[in-house]
């Protein structure tokens, strides 16, 4: 810890950006109040529900190119923060592989273009045939042409949110579940009262919904299996017209599949048309997962605004991050870095241009 003078933040929303500043602001030697709605460790934060893909190329062709650049810092970052909270063997940066099935090529063709049109014919991949994707996934059997994405990297989020969790608590911050909160500049009301800080920090999400009239949910869909008739080393896309399926490596052979992105604020369970189509695509992507056993169903809403972009709020005593719709753990450290440098008053801050909510919005993003 440094010599800053001590100051007394409260932190409502216990997500990943929630955890990650507290983290971040109580190794600074300050106090921290950490407040969430729900349970602390099974939060019920779009974080928990997420496979933890860190996936800047990948992501980019959905998004634009200020994705993949905040996704750059995320490659960077993430290593070094793991290492100091003793959790390096939550990273796995064995790239991404996409994938189709022949009669769905062109949408592979597609997947390869779009990367060309945002990033420049430079974009790092490398096309491979059946024989290089058997090379690096011998599981798969079924793929004559793939994409490889070097770079990119998945980790174990459930265990980093939980590893945060415990270092929050041994650092001395107030951890308070099950207690929604009331934000304003300098303090927080709940159910309890009202209690006073030199800063408040809001990462409800989509909780902040009453304070941002623009921030909307979107929902996503994931099943969660298990089956030791497959091994997978990294996370693999299969493209499709329809959507693009992703399966994400976990330990004890579990996998995350997810694909589902719906304009919609419904919380209830996952439709039984998703839960099919995640689930027959996912045969089609190796038969070994037929005996696979669903463990769970999750459904969250990603907090997203009209740009699908991220968003700091600055003002006297209050601070709002938000809207890392489905990029979380992609996002996050660039967000989080754009916090503790305003904190601060200095840091490493490339993006204040394009996360700074009170600066007027470029025409090409959202408009008011």
């Amino acid at each position: 810890m440094n010599a800053t003078p001590q100051r007394r933040f409260a932190i409502a929303g216990a997500g990943l950006l929630g955890r990650l500043t507290a983290w971040h602001l109580l190794r600074d030697g300050h106090a921290v109040s950490l407040y969430d709605a729900g349970d602390l460790d099974t939060p019920p934060a779009a974080a928990w529900t997420a496979a933890g893909m860190v996936a800047p190329l990948a992501e980019t062709v959905v998004s634009e190119r200020s994705v993949y650049e905040m996704g750059q810092m995320a490659l960077d970052r993430w290593p070094g923060w793991l290492a100091e909270l003793q959790a390096s063997e939550l990273w796995h940066q064995h790239g991404s592989l996409v994938v189709a099935h022949p009669q769905d090529g062109n949408e592979l063709i597609q997947f390869r273009r779009d990367l060309a049109d945002t990033l420049g014919e430079g974009a790092l991949y490398q096309e491979l045939d059946g024989s290089g994707i058997h090379h690096l996934e011998p599981d798969l059997t079924r793929f004559r042409h793939g994409l490889f994405l070097a770079d990119e990297a998945h980790l174990d989020n459930r265990e980093l949110l939980t590893r945060l969790l415990g270092a929050i608590r041994e650092l001395g911050g107030e951890c308070h579940a099950h207690t929604p909160v009331k934000v304003h500049p300098g303090e927080v009301t709940t159910p309890t009262g009202t209690h006073h800080f030199d800063l408040v920090i809001d990462c409800r999400g989509h909780g902040a919904k009453t304070n941002h009239p623009t921030l909307r949910g979107v929902r996503g869909e994931t099943l969660h299996v298990t089956t030791n008739e497959i091994t997978l080393t990294r996370p693999v896309r299969l493209m499709h017209p329809r959507y693009q399926l992703y399966v994400v490596p976990k330990p004890n052979g579990r996998f995350v599949i997810g694909a589902t992105s719906i304009e919609s604020e419904d919380r209830s369970p996952i439709s039984l048309q998703s839960s099919l189509e995640l689930s027959s695509a996912l045969y089609t992507l190796s038969p070994a997962f037929a005996e696979a056993r669903i463990l769970e169903q999750g459904v969250n809403l990603r907090p997203a605004f009209r740009n699908n972009l991220p968003r700091v709020t600055l003002s006297d005593g209050l601070i709002s991050a938000n809207g890392l719709f489905r990029h979380g753990y992609l996002l996050a450290p660039a967000v989080v870095e754009h916090l503790l440098s305003e904190i601060r008053g200095h840091g490493d801050n490339p993006f204040a241009d394009l996360l700074d909510g009170s600066a007027p919005r470029r025409p090409c993003r959202e408009s008011e």
